[in-house]
């Protein structure tokens, strides 16, 4: 501040200052030699030839077309190619999708046979009713439990003129130590019977489904039926003679099993050395489960590897 303050006019304290917001833009004239000689001025450069470098055209001909939309054409290709890759992967995971469902069913097939086993281990005896226990030493043979099928089949146990179709609930209870079946029926179980040291000699997934539905779904149905993954009942025999030797309703057959002579398919053997072709091959153990397979069918009159019984899952201890 200057000194006295009271001087109104000095330039040190009062100084007027505007700010303009704008980019500097310097005014280029352009002149020629001869101008410059003779004195002569020229107007400066508009701003818009200033623009030195210009910016890329932006309304090409890519640019356009990317904003468009598909035509039908492309549309109808773009489906066909889906359609025919949709085509070729259907059939592979139809074939991966079987594959596991056997997996499956000999998986559970051999659970089956073990608890059988460990079951026989534990009370020395087969986990069967008395009724089909009578009923096979009578007839001095096995005892198959088989049952009615999808495609209209049945399997069964033929003593003496009569065949006993029957299926597996009445092992599936004692072995799962069920004194009631899903539906609320009692079993052979009751009270705990038949298994009195409680004992789950399987373990087995329930369903749900009632048991009388035209597909039915894999496990333990609502009537206690042991359900292979195609809704087929799983095929048990067991060697109610204790003879060591097992023989199935229909790997019993020699129309089935025989392979040459007494040899049969699937490690069965015709036990009747005067008779081969009998209807006597057995296999050397204790017990036999199986699964009609993918196909659900089975053909009592055809080879076991031929046919419809070419997929059968068999699980032999």
């Amino acid at each position: 501040m200057c000194q006295p303050p009271d001087q109104p006019n000095c330039w040190k304290c009062k100084l007027a200052i505007e700010w303009h917001n704008c980019a500097f833009c310097p005014a280029i004239l352009q002149r020629s030699a001869i101008e410059l000689r003779q004195g002569v001025s020229r107007r400066p450069l508009s701003a818009r030839r200033l623009n030195l470098i210009k910016a890329m055209k932006t309304n090409s001909s890519f640019n356009r077309r990317s904003g468009r939309a598909f035509t039908l054409v492309e549309l109808l290709t773009v489906i066909a190619i889906i359609a025919v890759l949709a085509a070729m992967l259907l059939p592979v995971i139809s074939i991966a999708v079987t594959k596991a469902k056997v997996a499956q069913a000999k998986t559970e097939a051999q659970s089956i046979a073990n608890a059988i086993e460990s079951y026989d281990s534990a009370y020395g005896r087969f986990p069967v009713s008395p009724a089909v226990q009578a009923l096979a030493s009578a007839a001095g043979g096995d005892f198959t439990y088989g049952g009615y099928f999808r495609f209209s089949q049945s399997l069964g146990t033929t003593y003496g003129g009569t065949t006993y179709y029957t299926n597996n609930a009445e092992v599936i209870a004692i072995l799962m130590d069920l004194t009631a079946y899903p539906s609320g029926v009692t079993t052979i179980n009751m009270g705990h019977q038949k298994n009195p040291k409680q004992t789950h000699f399987l373990n087995a997934k329930f369903s749900g489904d009632p048991g009388t539905s035209a597909q039915p779904t894999g496990g333990v149905d609502n009537n206690g039926v042991y359900r292979d993954p195609w809704g087929n009942p799983y095929i048990i025999s067991m060697d109610l003679n204790y003879d060591e030797q097992c023989a199935d309703a229909m790997y019993s057959r020699a129309a089935v099993s025989q392979q040459a002579g007494q040899t049969g398919y699937n490690g069965l053997f015709n036990t009747n050395s005067v008779t081969p072709t009998s209807d006597s091959f057995q296999f050397h153990g204790k017990v036999m489960v199986w699964s009609a397979g993918p196909d659900g069918k089975f053909d009592v009159t055809a080879k076991a590897i031929t046919g419809v019984n070419k997929d059968n899952v068999l699980s032999w201890h």
